[in-house]
This record gives C-alpha cells, sequence and structure tokens, in this order.
C-alpha cells in the first residue's frame, strides 16, 4: 500500500519514533510525577525534557507545554477555557469540526456566540477583512486554522495576530497540518494559543497533541482531577502544566513525540515543506490536464498552500474514488473530512472530496505510479476495479 494519508497521521513513523516508543515501554514504565521512586522520576524527567523541546521549536515556555491526546483535545481546552463564561469567538470559513463543533455545543447552550468570516483564496487582505467585520464588542478571540486540512490554503497568521493585537483578542491557532512543514514560531507570528497533533507532521504516534500557551494566558478548566501536585487541595491548581493536565499522561506516546521533534529538527520544517510541496504541485498540475478532474484550489504556489491537494472526479463520489485507489493500493482519504463548514464554503457538501497527503517518505516514483491509476479512473471510472 502505497499512502499518501498523511495529513489525517503520518505514516511510516520514522525509526527514530519506533524506537523511543519502544524504550518507553521497556525503560519508562513509572508514572512521572506521581511518586518519588526512581523510575516515577526517570519517567518525569524524560517526559520533561520533550516539554522542552516542544517550547524551543515553536517559542514558548516549558511550564506552558500542555500534553492532550491530540489536536482536537487541545482545541476543546483552548476553546472552552476561553469560553465557559460566555463571550464570541470569530473562525474561518475552513475550519475543522474540532473548532466548530466546541463552539456549536457552547452555542447550543447558550454559553457563547461565533461568526465565520470567509477565506478568500489568493486575497488575503480581504480574507482580514472579513474577520475585521465580523468582530463584535464581546468578541474575544480569533480562532483559525494555520493550514486548511481540506485544500492546503495557509491563512494570513501574521495579519490576524495584528488584528487581534488591535483589538486585545487573544490568537488561538490550530496547527494541525501546519506544524513541521510551515515556520510556526508563538512569539514572532503573536499566537497566544497554539493547538497540534503529535501525529501528524510532527511524526509522533497517534494518541498525541500539544496545547501551548503564551506566558500569562490563563483558561479556565475543562477537566479536574489528580496531577500529582497540591494533592490536599479540593480545587485544581493555578499553575501549568498542572492546571490543564489532569491524569497520568501518555508517557508511550509523548517520548515518541520528542524523537518525532528530533526528526523534524535535523531535516527542518523548510526542507520537508519544500520536499512535500513540490509533490504536491506535481499531483496538482497532472490533475489540472485530466479532463473531469475537478480541483479545490485555483492555484499551487509555495507559500500560499501546505503539502495537500484535494480534488475530485465529475460525476463520481468521492468515498468511491478513494475506495477503488485502496483496491489499487493507494491510501488516500474520501469523503468530508470532518470539515462541514470548509465542504459548505466550497460547494461540496454533496460530494465530499478525494485527498492527496505525502509526508517526507514518499517518493517521485510513487507519484507516478499514482497519477497512472488517476488516468485509469479518469477514463473508465471507478466501477473497473
Amino acid at each position: 500500500m502505497i499512502y499518501f494519508d498523511n495529513a489525517a497521521t503520518s505514516f511510516p513513523k520514522p525509526l527514530c519514533v519506533r524506537r523511543a516508543a519502544l524504550d518507553a515501554i521497556r525503560y519508562y514504565g513509572g508514572n512521572p510525577g506521581r511518586s518519588g521512586h526512581a523510575l516515577s522520576m526517570r519517567a518525569a524527567e524524560k517526559v520533561f525534557g520533550v516539554r522542552e523541546q516542544a517550547a524551543a521549536f515553536f517559542g514558548a515556555q516549558p511550564e506552558n507545554v500542555i500534553f492532550t491526546l491530540n489536536c482536537t483535545m487541545a482545541l476543546n481546552l483552548a476553546i472552552k477555557g476561553i469560553l465557559s463564561r460566555g463571550g464570541h469567538a470569530v473562525i474561518s470559513s475552513l475550519e475543522h469540526n474540532s473548532v466548530v463543533r466546541p463552539l456549536h455545543a457552547l452555542r447550543e447552550a447558550g454559553t457563547a456566540d461565533y461568526s465565520v468570516a470567509e477565506v478568500r483564496e489568493l486575497d488575503p487582505e480581504q480574507t482580514v477583512r472579513n474577520f475585521r467585520a465580523a468582530l463584535r464588542t464581546d468578541t474575544r478571540a480569533i480562532i483559525c486554522t494555520a493550514a486548511s486540512n481540506l485544500t492546503g490554503v495557509i491563512l494570513p497568521l501574521q495579519e490576524l495576530s495584528a488584528l487581534c493585537r488591535e483589538y486585545g483578542l487573544l490568537f488561538v491557532v490550530d496547527a494541525a497540518q501546519g506544524a513541521g512543514v510551515l515556520p510556526i514560531h508563538m512569539q514572532e507570528l503573536g499566537i497566544d494559543i497554539l493547538c497540534t497533533a503529535g501525529h501528524k507532521g510532527l511524526y509522533g504516534t497517534t494518541g498525541t497533541g500539544l496545547l501551548i500557551l503564551r506566558e500569562g494566558v490563563m483558561l479556565d478548566t475543562v477537566l479536574e482531577g489528580g496531577t500529582g501536585s497540591t494533592s490536599l487541595e479540593l480545587e485544581q491548581p493555578d499553575f501549568y502544566p498542572d492546571r490543564l493536565e489532569s491524569g497520568t499522561v501518555n508517557t508511550v506516546g509523548i517520548l515518541s513525540l520528542g524523537a518525532g521533534l528530533r526528526f523534524v529538527n535535523h531535516l527542518t520544517p523548510a526542507a520537508i515543506y519544500r520536499r512535500e510541496f513540490l509533490l504536491c504541485r506535481y499531483v496538482w498540475r497532472e490533475l489540472s490536464l485530466m479532463p473531469g478532474v475537478e480541483l479545490l484550489t485555483r492555484s499551487f504556489c509555495p507559500g500560499e498552500k501546505a503539502p495537500i491537494v484535494g480534488f475530485n472526479l465529475r460525476g463520481e463520489d468521492s468515498a468511491a474514488v478513494a475506495s477503488y485507489l485502496s483496491r489499487r493500493g493507494f491510501a488516500l482519504r474520501g469523503g468530508f473530512h470532518c470539515a462541514a463548514l470548509a465542504h459548505r464554503h466550497l460547494g461540496t457538501a454533496g460530494q465530499g472530496a478525494v485527498r492527496f497527503s505525502p509526508s517526507h517518505f514518499n517518493t517521485d516514483q510513487q507519484v507516478l505510479l499514482f497519477l497512472n491509476e488517476m488516468k485509469k479512473i479518469q477514463k473508465n471510472g471507478c466501477k473497473s476495479g
């Protein structure tokens, strides 16, 4: 199976990540921060080391790095931590359900509200104007994806950050499709809260995510419980990471994430982006020449798109196309990609979309094989497979 579904989770994992996960099981089995014995202390030291790595990678302080199960959990902690007592947020028209659904739930409960700002491909200035127009007197945050998981469109983070500074708002970024390939540094971009997956472009195992806070940002809690600190108090700790990190952490996943961060740092996000972008641009160009193929973006230029190509085959259901490709030995995702808002924005809510998303490990030859298969589908349809 040739794997082109790295926007869902990266595969294969680097050898160093696999080794780190095995070492965690073999040597670091104590519960970090929960006991004073050597095994617990050894595990705690390794976990803190990854906290330091993530902080350095994204431009934050180690104590403000919160380990989560995934980006969805990080976004829920951020969104509900900001709006649990009311207020309003502005989001983009390309957001994942992990942003939209928590906000919808808050709206349905009568707790908070949100507005959607249309993203204009190739027109970042208009996109920012749309965000500005959606602001209200009770707006507390702008929440947006770094790059769409459906189209790869990169949002104007620097400009949106400036808008937040102008109005005294929190700037929350979903970096699930940007971390590891785009230059995301919290201080340089003015990001207050960064949420990301650890298992996609950072190459950790599944069950890993990060919530990273700018110094001074305090969130209300969503989960409360054991933290290994202030254990005689009934109130949740008021300091990070303990305030938002209740329960035993995923030591195996966290140590794998540390190895993934080292892997990405060694190659550099810029080099990874360049490699994956060139593969995607070639696919985008070749698909654009095939009659009946409908691309979800109008162009594919560096700095404008993350390494994702969304497309459809006219007259074919996207899930059927992905299923055909699976039978032919290619792993791509079809359907709706947990992105209802984005599909409505793009006009693909009926058909869904097929998504091509490579990783550092994919080769030119694999891409050529995929394109040859697409030519067969384009000519004969999915039923022939």
